[in-house]
């Protein structure tokens, strides 16, 4: 097998060369850690990280092969993958070297993940530039210089569904706003008979109203909540009328509708051991994977934190009772695990239907 260069560079001038994964070619944006253990395919697959490099802090990926299955999305929607080392042989399935090569997708292995890890906690989140077949440190530095930063990008409107599609269940309907939906969270609705009517990102209140929804459910996405100004058009106008839920940047844009405030992480939640305090003093540990929060001062007159994490005092959730809205910073959906908040979660979602 020919060993194909690869280098790494970073708005600071740092570079760092490896191995190339995947085919050659180039790309730029955030460069962002994720410290889970499994669950690499979900990852690389989740709209939520469209725009930026991922890195895998646990020293070894792919060690189960490559299952779709798993695929929270059809395709990866990372820009380009960063371990320290994959797995040639799994015992299952295509290899991820397989899988990369015959998607074209761009990779990077033989780095020191740790110490890159370090430095985004250290220095907070960077612009980053991967260059697979190449070992220049200053065409990648200057590639990750000129790069736009996360909040200048409008990526949800590539995420998010074309057009209204329906999910038929018995039970009762649910309105879905995609900014860049994970299939799980359709599997978790879908499992508790959720009659799912899903629309786009630009969705208007009146489409929604049209499917006569029992509760509007808001979706995961990537980028600055800032910039989903549709989203927070659609649940201003439809705050009161009928139950609001919301998962990780439904979270934010419920905030944001409200007249609350986000903000930007030093360098985010991304990994699948974050522990979260619920209002009544019981700790749940949570899969999570966001560069924002909500600033629970900017919360207006009504609103409850429900959530709270436990390593940096963040916001990990909200309610509005009198308007009928719950939300959650993390994932309960969490595909790969833990699981601790999934039943928690949407079975409370479909209670408060009865």
């Amino acid at each position: 097998m020919d060993i194909m260069k690869a280098v790494l560079g970073f708005e600071d001038g740092d570079f760092v060369v490896g191995e190339g994964l995947g085919v050659k070619g180039e790309c730029a944006g955030e460069l962002v850690f994720n410290t889970q253990m499994t669950g690499y395919m979900e990852s690389l697959t989740d709209p939520s990280y469209f725009g930026q490099i991922l890195m895998f802090t646990f020293p070894q990926i792919g060690n189960y092969g490559v299952d779709p299955q798993n695929f929270q999305n059809p395709r990866v929607c990372a820009l380009g993958c960063i371990a320290k080392e994959i797995c040639e042989k799994p015992e299952h399935g295509p290899t991820i070297r397989t899988f990369f090569e015959e998607h074209s997708l761009l990779g990077m292995t033989g780095v020191d993940t740790r110490a890159l890890t370090i430095k985004a906690r250290v220095h907070g989140t960077m612009r980053a530039a991967l260059v697979v077949g190449s070992d220049d440190g200053a065409y990648a530095v200057s590639l990750a210089q000129k790069s736009p930063t996360i909040c200048d990008i409008i990526p949800i409107p590539e995420v998010s569904c074309r057009e209204p599609y329906h999910i038929p269940g018995s039970g009762k309907r649910i309105a879905v706003i995609d900014l860049g939906i994970k299939k799980n969270m359709l599997t978790s609705l879908s499992k508790r008979n959720g009659d799912l009517y899903v629309f786009p990102y630009n969705a208007t209140a009146d489409q929604v109203r049209a499917c006569t929804p029992d509760a509007l459910f808001v979706s995961n996405g990537p980028g600055d909540p800032k910039q989903a100004t549709d989203a927070i058009r659609c649940i201003q106008d439809l705050l009161g009328e009928i139950p609001i839920f919301g998962i990780c940047m439904g979270n934010q844009v419920s905030a944001l509708a409200l007249g609350g405030d986000t903000y930007k992480l030093k360098f985010g939640h991304r990994g699948a051991n974050q522990p979260v305090r619920y209002k009544d003093g019981r700790i749940f540990i949570t899969t999570q994977n966001h560069g924002f929060a909500v600033d629970s001062e900017s919360l207006p007159e009504g609103c409850r934190v429900t959530y709270t994490n436990v390593n940096d005092g963040t916001v990990e959730g909200f309610e509005n009772e009198g308007l009928h809205l719950t939300t959650v910073q993390f994932h309960p959906e969490a595909h790969g695990g833990p699981r601790d908040t999934e039943a928690h979660f949407f079975d409370d979602l479909f209670r408060r239907l009865e």
